[in-house]
């Protein structure tokens, strides 16, 4: 017995775990399915913002969100396009590569096109085991329930990557909806939101959105599963709630919503506003050429170099240029020496 206590007094492996990890989680360190798990059944709300690139995933990171989803609307809020559908895997990939540079923390979960699993279950599987080991992606989504959808989230699942659901509004399949339109609005389509979420759980899939549902539909949905729900435009009872970086900062609005931002989401910022103040005023000062100051050019040349360097120029034959090199240094004189540390 003694020897047991001596042997785990010395080691820091903790007791219940297998080949030495994982350890037990910190607020510092990643989030895992099974610190979502262990929040889920706590009844803490889980929090998700979908975004795109290195700057939106180091503030998400910084944020302490607990899943960063790089999703296919990156078609649209990046690229322009009216619908999601023209985003291939390969453009998915770079935006996960540039997502995974900068989030350490949250779960990355990354989109699956439309177009890189509906073939066949190989399909699935080749399109998510890229996103993980070419995107650096700690699972992936994908949308839809019908059966050759399920059979693929099951496919990926076994091949032991982690699979987000989605049902309700599913853009990938606007040309069946008709559209972006809301779901789960009459009885027929509020049951197969419910029934289509419990296939996607019996797949094997950790997690379901619900998109643009009614709250009863999302609520019943929630109870019904023992996955986590994460809603977006689908009111209060779901587990989580997921919205989109560029949105909830007000920094941009769809091509869709015509100059709006959608009706499910809360501006906590206006973002766009301060950027468009900050571009009308830097076009300002370069225009009255009160940008750069001397504060703003701050690399210098000696007075003397600066005289060889004219003569030099003369010797060319380019007095021109000679002289503007002078007057530019006479004004340094006026107006102040900039910085002589040589820093950028």
């Amino acid at each position: 017995m003694l020897r047991w206590l001596a042997r785990r007094l010395m080691s820091n492996v903790p007791e219940s775990t297998v080949y030495g990890g994982p350890k037990p989680q910190s607020p510092a360190q990643r989030v895992t399915l099974t610190h979502l798990r262990q929040k889920h059944r706590r009844g803490q709300p889980i929090t998700v913002v979908t975004a795109y690139d290195y700057p939106s995933a180091v503030h998400v990171d910084s944020a302490g969100i607990d899943i960063l989803l790089v999703g296919d609307s990156a078609a649209m809020v990046v690229h322009g396009h009216d619908t999601t559908l023209p985003i291939t895997l390969d453009d998915m990939l770079l935006h996960c590569r540039a997502v995974s540079r900068g989030a350490s923390r949250p779960l990355l979960v990354g989109d699956l096109p439309f177009g890189s699993y509906e073939s066949s279950a190989s399909q699935a599987v080749d399109s998510a085991v890229r996103m993980l080991k070419e995107g650096g992606m700690d699972a992936i989504k994908l949308e839809g329930g019908a059966p050759s959808r399920i059979s693929a989230a099951k496919a990926i699942v076994e091949a032991g990557i982690a699979v987000m659901g989605h049902v309700g509004l599913t853009p990938q399949a606007i040309s069946i909806l008709g559209g972006f339109r809301p779901q789960g609005k009459t009885v027929a389509s509020a049951v197969k939101v419910v029934e289509t979420a419990l296939a996607l759980q019996d797949a094997g899939c950790f997690s379901v959105v619900l998109e643009c549902v009614p709250a009863p539909v999302a609520a019943a949905t929630t109870s019904a599963l023992h996955i986590p729900t994460i809603g977006i435009g689908a009111g209060p009872f779901c587990s989580g709630q997921v919205l989109v970086y560029h949105d909830l900062l007000g920094m941009l609005q769809h091509p869709h919503h015509a100059k709006v931002t959608p009706k499910f989401c809360k501006q906590y910022a206006q973002v766009g506003d301060v950027i468009n103040k900050a571009l009308t005023e830097y076009k300002e000062e370069v225009e009255t050429r009160s940008f750069p100051s001397a504060a703003h050019t701050p690399y210098r040349i000696s007075e003397a170099d600066v005289e060889n360097f004219t003569k030099e120029l003369e010797n060319r034959g380019l007095n021109d240029a000679a002289s503007a090199a002078a007057a530019a240094a006479e004004n340094e004189v006026a107006t102040g020496k900039p910085s002589a540390d040589g820093n950028c």
